[in-house]
Protein backbone atom coordinates (compact mmCIF):
# COMPACT_ATOMS: atom_id res chain seq x y z
CA UNK A 1 0.00 0.00 0.00
CA UNK A 2 2.60 2.46 0.63
CA UNK A 3 1.28 3.66 4.00
CA UNK A 4 3.38 4.12 6.68
CA UNK A 5 2.36 2.06 9.84
CA UNK A 6 0.76 3.29 12.25
CA UNK A 7 2.64 5.22 15.12
CA UNK A 8 0.58 6.66 17.79
CA UNK A 9 -1.32 4.17 20.15
CA UNK A 10 -2.38 6.33 22.63
CA UNK A 11 -2.02 9.74 22.15
CA UNK A 12 -3.45 12.40 24.83
CA UNK A 13 -2.72 15.81 24.99
CA UNK A 14 -4.09 19.25 25.89
CA UNK A 15 -3.89 23.33 24.74
CA UNK A 16 -1.69 23.27 28.67
CA UNK A 17 1.25 21.48 27.08
CA UNK A 18 0.56 18.43 28.82
CA UNK A 19 0.63 15.16 27.01
CA UNK A 20 1.42 11.18 27.24
CA UNK A 21 1.71 9.12 24.05
CA UNK A 22 2.33 5.53 23.47
CA UNK A 23 4.36 5.35 19.93
CA UNK A 24 4.96 1.74 18.19
CA UNK A 25 8.34 2.03 17.14
CA UNK A 26 9.10 -1.47 14.69
CA UNK A 27 8.52 -4.94 15.04
CA UNK A 28 11.23 -6.07 18.15
CA UNK A 29 14.06 -8.48 17.02
CA UNK A 30 14.30 -9.84 20.12
CA UNK A 31 10.80 -12.10 20.31
CA UNK A 32 8.86 -12.85 16.94
CA UNK A 33 5.73 -11.69 18.46
CA UNK A 34 6.19 -8.34 20.01
CA UNK A 35 6.55 -5.10 19.17
CA UNK A 36 9.23 -2.43 20.40
CA UNK A 37 7.08 0.77 21.52
CA UNK A 38 7.89 3.25 24.03
CA UNK A 39 5.58 6.01 26.44
CA UNK A 40 6.60 9.54 26.17
CA UNK A 41 5.25 12.28 29.14
CA UNK A 42 5.68 16.04 28.14
CA UNK A 43 4.85 19.05 30.38
CA UNK A 44 6.21 22.19 30.64
CA UNK A 45 7.96 21.19 34.06
CA UNK A 46 8.50 17.40 32.97
CA UNK A 47 9.18 15.23 30.40
CA UNK A 48 10.78 11.73 29.86
CA UNK A 49 10.07 8.73 27.70
CA UNK A 50 10.32 4.63 28.54
CA UNK A 51 10.85 1.77 26.23
CA UNK A 52 7.80 -0.69 26.14
CA UNK A 53 6.90 -4.25 24.60
CA UNK A 54 3.98 -4.52 22.95
CA UNK A 55 2.35 -8.31 22.74
CA UNK A 56 -0.95 -9.06 21.57
CA UNK A 57 -2.61 -9.58 24.74
CA UNK A 58 -1.31 -6.03 26.07
CA UNK A 59 -3.13 -4.69 23.02
CA UNK A 60 -6.22 -6.63 23.84
CA UNK A 61 -6.17 -5.28 27.13
CA UNK A 62 -5.93 -2.10 26.72
CA UNK A 63 -9.15 -2.54 24.40
CA UNK A 64 -10.72 -3.55 27.62
CA UNK A 65 -9.07 -0.73 29.14
CA UNK A 66 -10.83 1.76 26.74
CA UNK A 67 -14.16 -0.06 27.54
CA UNK A 68 -13.96 0.66 31.46
CA UNK A 69 -13.11 4.30 30.71
CA UNK A 70 -16.50 4.58 28.06
CA UNK A 71 -18.54 3.15 31.28
CA UNK A 72 -17.20 5.71 33.34
CA UNK A 73 -14.71 3.69 35.19
CA UNK A 74 -11.33 4.84 36.14
CA UNK A 75 -8.67 2.00 34.37
CA UNK A 76 -5.18 0.82 34.55
CA UNK A 77 -3.34 -0.54 31.66
CA UNK A 78 -0.49 -3.23 32.15
CA UNK A 79 -0.80 -3.15 35.98
CA UNK A 80 -0.56 -6.87 36.65
CA UNK A 81 3.06 -7.11 33.98
CA UNK A 82 6.71 -5.99 34.82
CA UNK A 83 7.28 -2.93 33.61
CA UNK A 84 5.41 0.71 33.06
CA UNK A 85 1.79 0.92 33.76
CA UNK A 86 -0.39 3.55 32.31
CA UNK A 87 -3.55 4.97 34.77
CA UNK A 88 -5.88 7.16 33.72
CA UNK A 89 -8.52 8.20 36.15
CA UNK A 90 -10.98 10.26 34.86
CA UNK A 91 -11.21 12.35 38.07
CA UNK A 92 -8.24 13.20 39.22
CA UNK A 93 -6.47 14.56 42.21
CA UNK A 94 -7.00 18.70 40.99
CA UNK A 95 -10.64 17.83 39.55
CA UNK A 96 -9.87 16.90 36.02
CA UNK A 97 -8.84 13.59 34.43
CA UNK A 98 -5.10 12.37 34.92
CA UNK A 99 -2.93 10.06 33.29
CA UNK A 100 -0.43 8.48 35.82
CA UNK A 101 2.76 6.73 34.50
CA UNK A 102 4.32 4.85 37.06
CA UNK A 103 7.38 2.71 36.46
CA UNK A 104 8.33 1.02 39.94
CA UNK A 105 10.02 -2.04 38.34
CA UNK A 106 12.61 0.31 36.32
CA UNK A 107 13.08 3.54 37.68
CA UNK A 108 10.57 3.77 40.88
CA UNK A 109 9.22 7.51 39.08
CA UNK A 110 5.64 7.73 39.36
CA UNK A 111 4.57 10.64 36.69
CA UNK A 112 1.01 12.78 36.93
CA UNK A 113 -0.22 14.48 34.11
CA UNK A 114 -3.36 16.31 34.72
CA UNK A 115 -5.00 17.27 31.37
CA UNK A 116 -8.92 17.13 30.41
CA UNK A 117 -8.85 14.81 26.30
CA UNK A 118 -11.11 16.10 23.69
CA UNK A 119 -14.84 14.67 23.53
CA UNK A 120 -14.09 11.84 21.64
CA UNK A 121 -11.15 10.29 22.86
CA UNK A 122 -12.19 7.11 23.61
CA UNK A 123 -13.54 6.38 19.85
CA UNK A 124 -10.48 7.87 18.56
CA UNK A 125 -8.90 5.82 20.81
CA UNK A 126 -10.50 2.56 19.37
CA UNK A 127 -9.77 3.67 15.99
CA UNK A 128 -6.17 4.34 16.79
CA UNK A 129 -5.95 0.41 18.03
CA UNK A 130 -8.03 -1.06 15.23
CA UNK A 131 -5.23 0.54 12.87
CA UNK A 132 -2.30 -1.18 14.80
CA UNK A 133 -3.77 -4.08 15.50
CA UNK A 134 -4.90 -4.06 11.24
CA UNK A 135 -1.13 -3.32 10.71
CA UNK A 136 0.89 -5.73 12.82
CA UNK A 137 -1.14 -8.67 14.21
CA UNK A 138 -0.47 -10.34 10.55
CA UNK A 139 2.95 -9.75 10.99
CA UNK A 140 3.12 -11.36 14.59
CA UNK A 141 1.35 -14.06 13.69
CA UNK A 142 3.12 -15.21 10.51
Amino acid sequence: MGDSPPRELISLADDEGNSVSVNVLARTPRWTSGLDAEIVVKTPFVSGRIDLALSVARLESWANALDRLDAGEDAAWMEMSSGPTISVQLTGERGCPEVVVEDESGSMVTVRVPLVPPEDWIADHRQRLRQVLDHWIPMLSG
